[in-house]
């Protein structure tokens, strides 16, 4: 841990508060004392039908994050890398433009393994997956275990009146190295790809895509030890293009 640290850049040090490596930043969506509201009823209906991990506080600086996009008329496309059983993605859907261009990477299928860019953390988790013991939301199935995914994503957009080619969603899938190409500009990017070489494909290939202004939120900065080390070295590569933010997550800034 002591070596990781040391490698973060040290205006990211002076922004960020790290919790314990093994749990999220807590935020106040379980408990009825200061609970977070959902800012649009979609966030409520995602989580009443498990459809995402996120909780409350992140759905909304999601869906925020396009809304703001959306008011500045920030040029580009969204992206979101991972989008699972389609949660975060519809919420994104809701925020923007009905005519903005939004890509939703994912492999709709069993995650890519990790490498030794990743942390223990990381490999007993996979290992866990692996074996068939990954349980999802409140003991449901796991999503990566379901052979059709991208039919029922495409199915649950439909359902929340969002069908997919009508509000210019393009569900995308493979592996992020093989999909996640293109030079168009990206207003925002939602990333959500758990481990270390994942994540670090979206950085490189998204962030020098940004628009001035534009956004990548990094969901599992504060959860897994291979996305941390990716967004360090990415970060302390190039010191004077982005800046951070920290809201429910890492928020990464085209200057």
């Amino acid at each position: 841990m002591a070596s990781l640290r040391a490698a973060i850049p040290t205006r990211l040090k002076r922004l960020v508060r790290r919790p314990a490596p093994a749990s999220r930043p807590s935020a106040p969506d379980a408990g009825a004392p200061g609970r977070v509201e959902p800012v649009h009823p979609v966030v409520r209906r995602v989580r009443r039908q498990k459809l995402t991990y996120l909780p409350v506080g992140a759905l909304n600086d999601l869906f925020e994050a396009a809304k703001t996009a959306e008011r500045e008329q920030r040029p580009g496309v969204l992206i979101e890398a991972g989008c699972a059983l389609g949660g975060s993605a519809i919420v994104l859907t809701k925020a923007k433009s009905r005519t903005r261009p939004f890509h939703v990477h994912d492999v709709f299928g069993m995650i890519p393994p990790p490498t030794d860019a990743d942390g223990p953390d990381v490999h007993e988790r996979y290992a866990k997956i692996k074996a068939g013991q990954a349980t999802g939301l409140s003991g449901d199935s796991y999503y990566g275990y379901e052979e059709d995914l991208v039919t029922r994503v495409r199915e649950t957009f439909a359902t929340f009146g969002l069908p997919t080619d009508e509000h210019h969603v393009e569900l995308v899938q493979g592996l992020f190295q093989d999909t996640i190409v293109g030079d168009e500009p990206v207003a925002l990017a939602h990333i959500d790809g758990d481990w270390h070489d994942s994540v670090m494909t979206c950085l490189e290939r998204i962030g020098p895509r940004l628009s001035p202004g534009g956004v990548m939120v990094i969901d599992d900065y504060f959860k897994w030890s291979g996305c941390r080390t990716a967004v360090d070295t990415f970060l302390a590569a190039h010191p004077d293009d982005y800046t951070t933010v920290r809201k429910t997550r890492l928020h990464i800034v085209r200057r």
